[in-house]
C-alpha cells in the first residue's frame, strides 16, 4: 500500500513511521530545509527528539506536494487545523481516500474538519483518523487503539489496512460528526481538568469534571447530528480520559499553567506547540449558544482563557450552580 501523509509534526511523523515498517509511505514537509534535516538525521528532533524514523520511510519537502498524491492509495493530511483548509483545497481532484489528523474547530469560520471538507471539497472521499493518542507513544510502538471515522466504508477501510497492526488498533465508525465533536471539545475540557489539578482541587472534583464534561460534549454532538452512542467509545471518553489527565497533553497543561498564576500567552509559549483547546474554547461556546446547549464548563474555560475570570472563580462559578438531575450522557 502506497501513503502519502502530508505534514511532518509530531502526530504526522509518529503515524508515517508506524506505517512506514509494513506500507511504502512518503512523509511530506512543507519546508525544505525540515525534510533535508529528515533525512539527514533519520529522526525528527524538534518533534520526536529520540525516536528513529524507519530506513524505508521516504522523505519529501518544499512548497507544494506537486504530484506525488496522485500515486497513492491513501493521503493523510496532517496539519494543524488551521492549514486545513488549504490543503483540502489542494486535494480537491484528488481521486483516493483522504483522512485528516486534526481535531478542534476552524478559528476563523468555527467548522470541524468535516464541514471544511464538505464546503471546499465535496467530492472527496474522505474522512478522520481520531482518538487517544499521544504521538511519542505511537512512535514508541506502544500499544494504542484509534478510530477511522467516515461515511464512506473505502476510507475507513484505507484506514485500517494502511494502520492497524500488532501495535495500533483502528476501529471503524460512520459517524464522522460524532468523533470530530469528541475531538474537539476533550480540547477544551482538558484544560478545566488542568485547572483542577493546578489547583490541588482532587481526584473527586477531577471524576467529576470529567463526567460532567462527558455530558457537555455529548449533548453538543447530539444537537449537530451525532449518536449518542459515539461519545461511550475511543473518540469520545478514550479521548477524553487522556488528554484530561495525561501529562503529555498540551490542553491539560495550559491549565496546570494558568492554575499557577502564568498568563495565557506565557502558558503557550512555554508549551512551544499548538493547544487547539485554547482556539476551539470560543467556538465550541458559541456553537453551543447557537443550539441552546448548555455547556457551563466550556463557559467557564472561555472565560477563564478571556481574563474574565481567575481561576478559583471558574471553580466558584461551577460548584455555585443551582441543583439539577443528573441524566448520564446529556
Amino acid at each position: 500500500m502506497k501513503l502519502l501523509v502530508l505534514g511532518a509534526g509530531a502526530w504526522g511523523t509518529a503515524l508515517a513511521a508506524s506505517a512506514g515498517a509494513r506500507h511504502e509511505v512518503t512523509l511530506w514537509a512543507r519546508d525544505a530545509a525540515q525534510a533535508a534535516a529528515l533525512r539527514q538525521q533519520r529522526e525528527n528532533r524538534r518533534y520526536l527528539p529520540g525516536v528513529p524514523l524507519p530506513a524505508s520511510l521516504a522523505l519529501a519537502g518544499g512548497p507544494g506536494f506537486g504530484g506525488l498524491a496522485d500515486h497513492q492509495d491513501l493521503v493523510i493530511v496532517a496539519t494543524p487545523m488551521a492549514g486545513l483548509r488549504e490543503m483540502l483545497q489542494a486535494l480537491a481532484g484528488c481521486r483516493v481516500p483522504v483522512a485528516w489528523l486534526c481535531k478542534g474547530f476552524e478559528a476563523a469560520r468555527g467548522q470541524l474538519a468535516h464541514e471544511i471538507q464538505a464546503e471546499v471539497a465535496p467530492g472527496l472521499a474522505a474522512g478522520v483518523l481520531t482518538g487517544p493518542s499521544f504521538a511519542l507513544e505511537v512512535a514508541r510502538g506502544q500499544p494504542t487503539a484509534l478510530v477511522a471515522a467516515s461515511q464512506h466504508a473505502q476510507v475507513r477501510d484505507a484506514l485500517v489496512q494502511a494502520f492497524h497492526g500488532p501495535a495500533l488498533r483502528v476501529y471503524g465508525n460512520d459517524d464522522i460528526v460524532g468523533a470530530e465533536v469528541g475531538g474537539a471539545v476533550k480540547n477544551v475540557l482538558a484544560i478545566a481538568t488542568g485547572l483542577c489539578d493546578g489547583l490541588s482541587l482532587g481526584q473527586n472534583a477531577r471524576a467529576a469534571l470529567i463526567t460532567r464534561g462527558l455530558a457537555e460534549m455529548t449533548r453538543l454532538g447530539i444537537a449537530l447530528g451525532a449518536r449518542a452512542q459515539t461519545f461511550m467509545g475511543l473518540s469520545g471518553l478514550g479521548d477524553l480520559v487522556l488528554t484530561a489527565t495525561g501529562d503529555l497533553s498540551r490542553n491539560r497543561q495550559v491549565g496546570l499553567l494558568l492554575a499557577r498564576g502564568r498568563s495565557l500567552q506565557q502558558a503557550l509559549d512555554s508549551l512551544g506547540h499548538v493547544a487547539e483547546g485554547v482556539y476551539s474554547a470560543r467556538t465550541v461556546v458559541a456553537r453551543a449558544r447557537g443550539l441552546q446547549v448548555e455547556m457551563p464548563i466550556a463557559e467557564g474555560v472561555l472565560e477563564l482563557l478571556d481574563g474574565r475570570l481567575a481561576p478559583p472563580q471558574v471553580v466558584a462559578r461551577l460548584m455555585g450552580r443551582d441543583p439539577a438531575v443528573e441524566m448520564p450522557g446529556f
